[in-house]
């Protein structure tokens, strides 16, 4: 118990020990993750732009690649439940 009451106090004393230094170093990293993101994402948007410029309909290349990422068996399932549902409907 001694331990863990130990720890507590080095973070509450947040006066630079070793514990506010670890808490900072992942803030600081998350904090570079997230400007990485953002700017991943404007490439994304970007890409996605000139594709469309070339006459590309971008919510179909974003159907494509979601797609992709499936698994091919489920993939074969949702395709087989919407052919059901479909044909449900007479479509």
């Amino acid at each position: 118990m001694a331990d863990g009451s130990a720890n507590m106090e080095t973070m509450a004393e947040g006066s630079g020990g070793v514990a506010a230094e670890r808490l900072r170093s992942f803030i600081e990293r998350v904090e570079r993750l997230e400007e990485d993101k953002a700017a991943i994402m404007e490439d994304i948007k970007e890409v996605f732009a000139e594709a469309k410029g070339e006459g590309y309909d971008v919510k179909i290349l974003r159907q494509v690649i979601r797609i992709r990422k499936m698994d091919r068996a489920e993939r074969q399932e949702q395709e087989a439940i919407l052919d059901l549902y479909l044909s449900a409907l007479g479509e």
